[in-house]
């Protein structure tokens, strides 16, 4: 069944994936992103596939931003049954050079942007007795990650709140669950990789060697998982946390 899918950061890396796969899912996908050009391109490439797609512009750190986006996808695409709360941003170093500028810059997007979001979207889904709401977690949020303290700790909160609203919808019709990526090769890691340092090909082929699969996570490895809990096939699964990490982290 085709329903609405509201997917922040939806247009590059990680988003780009899961806004593609529940596309080719038969969703009708919201590409919202703060970066309206490259949402242009990824609606585009949707639709082109056959699928239906819009780009919608939203900063997830402006609550009005993010309901003037909800209203737009709303009356042009219908009510939205599926949220992805994916808008993410970090940079790699040692906890005792961050400054609280950084810290505001962190909790602000990667946790306080999925709470205006979901705020926004989950009365609607309360009423109509169903949703779908996914939160983009990361391993780091579940066992740490060296040179990413603060952003580790935003997505540890991620979890925990997706756990707590799990128990709050439950007899609302509404699943919430957590995917949490292992390293996954996108621009925005190699770029941070490289801003850690060190050759950023080596600290690629470290994290790579950790893996037991020896390989990186794909955008669409995530995206697959992402599909499965916006499926009717999820309905009896909630307050989940799903590492896709080609088993560096195991639990």
């Amino acid at each position: 069944m085709s329903r609405v899918a509201f997917v922040t950061g939806g247009a590059q890396g990680i988003g780009q994936g899961i806004s593609t796969v529940l596309g080719q899912h038969g969703h009708h996908v919201a590409v919202a992103d703060l970066n309206l050009e490259a949402a242009q391109a990824t609606a585009a490439l949707i639709n082109e596939a056959g699928g239906t797609a819009i780009a919608v512009q939203v900063d997830v750190t402006d609550t009005s931003s993010v309901a003037t986006a909800v209203k737009t996808v709303t009356d042009e695409l219908g009510v939205i049954d599926i949220v992805v709360n994916n808008a993410g941003w970090d940079d790699f170093m040692p906890f005792l050079d961050t400054t609280e500028e950084f810290w505001d810059k962190i909790l602000d997007i990667n946790f306080k942007g999925g709470l205006r979001v979901t705020q926004a979207i989950v009365p609607g889904m309360v009423e109509r007795g169903y949703g779908r709401v996914i939160n983009i977690g990361s391993d780091a949020g579940r066992v740490g990650s060296s040179l990413e303290a603060v952003y580790s700790g935003a997505k540890g909160g991620v979890i925990a709140f997706s756990k707590t609203l799990a128990r709050e919808v439950a007899t609302k019709g509404i699943t919430v669950n957590t995917v949490c990526p292992g390293p996954t090769d996108t621009p925005a890691l190699r770029k941070f990789a490289g801003n850690a340092g060190q050759d950023a090909d080596k600290v690629i082929t470290g994290m790579t060697r950790a893996v037991p699969m020896r390989r990186l996570g794909s955008p669409e490895d995530i995206a697959v998982a992402v599909a499965f809990f916006a499926s009717d096939a999820a309905s009896y699964i909630t307050g989940q946390t799903l590492s896709v990490s080609g088993g560096l982290t195991m639990s």
